[in-house]
């Protein structure tokens, strides 16, 4: 008799808050017979806390390769096993891509369990264009090679999303203002879902001030999204749409200047505009 192979969940697990995961996360992570752990100290408190005893095995980046075939084997017997990383979405720059592959590649079930993810929650609440977006992970460690990978992103158009460390936040906001213009709008989600949650938002030239006069906006975990490119008609039709919409309510000064900080469009030229067209109202 042929034996029914296992399935493989790819299950996305808190990032700080240990409430934010969904309950098909947890009843999954209670009846499989496996999961394996970026680290099974962290994993082994969040089973703790939702009362879990499922065993748990040790899967990071320093063994997964050679991990692979030995739970490949588990699975293809029967065993369900779940694959989870310190926090988020497996495999989103975390463990786990050989196991996925080698499985798909072996006709093994692969089932994602989805929920929390930082690149989306600190995009949720940015306030940067979310329509198109570019994922990019943790930039190189060395500055040449940063500006280098930058120097590539320069006329992206989508907003670009990045994780960093926070010994390598200040640098990197460097790197970003020098090669991509210091004027870039940008935002530094840090520590989401813990207590000390924070959003700064700006510029790339106002942005490392903020952050260099307080050392606890460098502890931590970051998300840095960065605006994308806009040419100076897509940025000058912008702001003219902006303007009008909210001329119908506002004041012409006070709309050319929301219409401006919203879009990068300059504030005495939508103002000109506005004075030409009658717009504002009781301007």
């Amino acid at each position: 008799m042929t034996q029914t192979p296992g399935v493989l969940y790819v299950v996305a697990t808190p990032m700080g808050n240990l409430a934010d995961i969904s309950q098909r996360a947890l009843e999954t992570l209670g009846r499989v017979d496996l999961i394996a752990a970026e680290d099974t100290r962290h994993t082994a408190v969040l089973l703790a806390h939702h009362g879990l005893r499922t065993p748990l095995i040790a899967c990071h980046e320093h063994n997964e390769a050679r991990l692979a075939p030995r739970l490949l084997e588990r699975l293809a017997a029967g065993e369900d096993l779940a694959l989870v990383s310190d926090a988020g979405t497996p495999l989103i720059s975390d463990p786990g891509y050989p196991l996925v592959a080698a499985a798909r590649a072996a006709g093994i079930r692969v089932v994602p369990i989805p929920g929390p993810n930082a690149a989306i929650c600190a995009l949720s609440a940015a306030g940067l264009p979310s329509d198109r977006f570019l994922f990019l992970g943790f930039p190189p460690r060395t500055a040449g090679k940063r500006r280098e990978q930058f120097a590539a992103l320069a006329r992206e158009t989508g907003t670009l999303v990045f994780y960093e460390a926070g010994n390598r936040v200040l640098e990197t906001l460097a790197d970003l203002a020098q090669v991509l213009g210091d004027e870039r709008r940008a935002v530094v989600a840090r520590e989401l879902t813990k207590r000390f949650e924070t959003f700064l938002a700006g510029t790339l030239a106002d942005l490392p001030p903020r952050i260099a006069g307080d050392p606890d906006q460098q502890k931590g975990e970051f998300v840095l999204l960065v605006a994308g490119c806009r040419d100076q008609d897509a940025v000058a039709a912008e702001g003219e749409r902006v303007l009008r919409i909210l001329a119908r309510t506002l004041p012409l000064k006070q709309a050319a200047a929301l219409a401006a900080e919203i879009t990068g469009d300059k504030k005495n030229r939508l103002y000109a505009l506005g004075l030409e067209a009658g717009e504002g109202r009781g301007s």
